[in-house]
């Protein structure tokens, strides 16, 4: 890879096309396959715009799911492909997107300081040597995949019978990105699923060729190392390879936040650089075992990389993280949703976004799937929820069904922000006649939840113009706190520049360290969750509690002894996150 940093998955709409706006630059970026819906539409819209023939996949026909995914990734692979030839065959003057890839380069890197060798020569039979040598040696970022493992809902015919367990929402889009031509990975998020792994070990795309390679790759999306080594074993027991382990904070990030017991993302990152050889000499043995044992050949230690994501701001945390902990690269992904040129968010929610405050962007309880998820106070889908709740509608109509996992009224599992579900729960509520500020709040706890389907797609819809006249225009959206810091609209090479230091896009902004920012949101969340259990608080909660407080007091003495690592360029940097961390203990204590 020419880059150090890639754009990791932004909801499910707001990177839907990413790969076509920035992969011919060599920049990868991730694909949600989560909505075959939303994936089928953008594939029209995509068409439509090329000037190609396209044939709509009816919901109702036979593995649809799988074979709209399957098409819409065959669209973004030929389509990227299309425009690297074109970049390609433009010629290296000034202003063309043939020097824009190179320009876009970290300094550091071999390819933009050969292409700045190439500048510096006269016209002849050398220069045009050096720019052959220059086009060979480019390649077009990945177009990978996530797949939520959890979100997997069982399918249902017109008789009201399963499918069947290949036919399951993770099974029908894994077989949907393994079916596709894609040479890339699929980021599998949101913990191990047994079902989803055992379908993965008949995917002969996962399995090496005669050369050692890989048609399809397997990155794991982890909060920690143990999590990483039990996941990764049960893979390699199948004979899958887990080519990367891409490390998340977890509560320092967009979306879905999965917090820890109080580890920190710093030695987290610790654990890894220690034990990365280790680690991948275990799972290689288990590997070679169990393709000995499907009587395949065995290979040589296939690549593994380390990579990190969630809250990074600035360029000097960029270039730490991947110097320090030895990192393969690190993502970037709230801030991307302030480019236009690189994702789909609407003018509206862009404004909003543009404008915020710190207190803006909150952790809530919103998502269907009983997850923690970071959510945006001025988004008009929280506008629309409260609007329901006051107008005595709570819920929302649930069209897409793909967070349906409640079974507690109903046969069939639906979804807990959808209509029917909070009108059965609350009128549960009502009969039990509580004390009404116990109402109040259990009454607050439903009706939080809020549509994530539509809601995460409406932004782009509106963007590239494909709403339907009576679709829901409110706008969903889950950016990680770090993005208060961002303040305007910026443009991709603004952006770039600012992650490999050439511009400071916070030069006037009172920012806390990266890791001093993750500490003090488990600091908060921890508080938040003794203050809800003070009531009730179990000898088991309390033992959690204890641990959760005594993990961050191990992060904070790590952090000071960091220190000196992490050359600050003047001694106030030092003192302030000496004070911050002081501040944080105290605060524990």
């Amino acid at each position: 890879m020419n880059h150090t940093f890639h754009i990791p998955v932004l909801g499910l709409g707001y990177s839907i096309d990413t790969p076509l706006k920035v992969a011919r630059y060599g920049i990868s970026s991730v694909v949600s396959i989560v909505d075959d819906e939303l994936t089928e539409r953008m594939r029209k819209y995509h068409e439509e715009q090329t000037a190609g023939t396209f044939t709509w996949i009816d919901k109702k026909a036979a593995d649809s799911r799988a074979r709209r995914i399957t098409a819409y990734l065959n669209l973004l692979d030929t389509q990227v492909k299309d425009q690297f030839r074109a970049l390609k065959a433009t010629s290296f003057e000034e202003g063309t997107d043939l020097n824009h890839y190179f320009e876009l380069l970290p300094e550091h890197s071999p390819l933009k300081q050969r292409h700045q060798e190439m500048k510096s020569l006269s016209a002849g039979p050398e220069k045009t040597a050096a720019q052959a040598e220059l086009l060979l040696a480019m390649s077009p970022g990945a177009i990978d995949v996530n797949i939520m493992s959890k979100v997997d809902k069982v399918n249902y015919n017109d008789n009201h019978e399963s499918k069947g367990d290949d036919f399951t929402d993770a099974l029908a889009a894994m077989r949907g990105f393994t079916n596709s031509t894609l040479n890339s990975s699929v980021i599998i998020s949101a913990g191990l699923n047994p079902r989803l792994y055992a379908y993965m070990e008949k995917c002969s795309a996962f399995y090496p060729d005669q050369n050692g390679t890989f048609a399809k790759k397997i990155i794991l999306k982890v909060s920690d190392f143990r999590s990483a080594l039990i996941q990764a074993k049960m893979l390699a027991k199948k004979g899958l390879w887990v080519t990367e382990f891409r490390v998340e904070s977890g509560l320092n990030c967009g979306g879905h936040a999965f917090a820890t017991e109080g580890f920190l993302l710093g030695p987290i990152l610790e654990d890894f650089k220690q034990k990365r050889k280790e680690l991948a000499e275990e799972l290689y043995q288990m590997y070679v075992n169990a393709l000995k044992g499907k009587e395949m050949e065995e290979i040589a230690l296939p690549e593994q990389r380390i990579t990190a994501q969630g809250g990074i701001g600035t360029a000097e945390e960029h270039q730490f993280l991947l110097n320090y902990y030895e990192l393969d690269a690190a993502g970037w992904g709230s801030p991307f949703l302030l480019v236009p040129e690189a994702t789909n968010v609407d003018e509206e929610t862009l404004n909003h976004l543009a404008t915020a405050a710190s207190d803006d962007y909150y952790l809530s309880n919103s998502s269907p799937l009983g997850v923690l998820f970071n959510n945006f106070k001025k988004s008009t889908a929280e506008e629309q929820r409260l609007q329901r709740i006051e107008k005595g509608r709570p819920g929302s109509p649930c069209t897409k069904k793909f967070l349906c996992t409640n079974t507690e009224f109903t046969t069939e599992p639906i979804c807990t922000a959808s209509r029917a579900y909070q009108n059965l729960k609350i009128k549960q509520l009502q009969a039990q006649q509580l004390e009404e500020d116990n109402y109040k709040r259990q009454f607050e706890a439903i009706t939080e939840k809020v549509c994530l389907c539509e809601g995460l797609c409406a932004s782009t819809y509106m963007k590239v113009g494909i709403l339907k006249p009576r679709e829901n225009k409110a706008v969903s959206i889950c950016p990680g706190p770090n993005l208060a810091f961002f303040q305007g609209k910026y443009s991709l090479k603004e952006m770039i520049n600012h992650i490999y230091g050439r511009e400071n896009l916070l030069a006037n902004v009172s920012r806390p360290n990266l890791f001093v920012n993750e500490l003090n949101l488990y600091v908060d969340y921890l508080k938040k969750d003794i203050a809800n259990q003070l009531e009730e608080i179990t000898a088991k909660k309390d033992k959690y509690f204890h641990k959760f407080k005594m993990q961050l007091l191990d992060g904070i003495a790590y952090y000071r002894a960091l220190i000196p690592e992490l050359k600050f360029q003047d001694s106030l940097s030092v003192e302030e996150m000496l004070k911050q961390l002081l501040i944080a203990e105290k605060s524990l204590d």
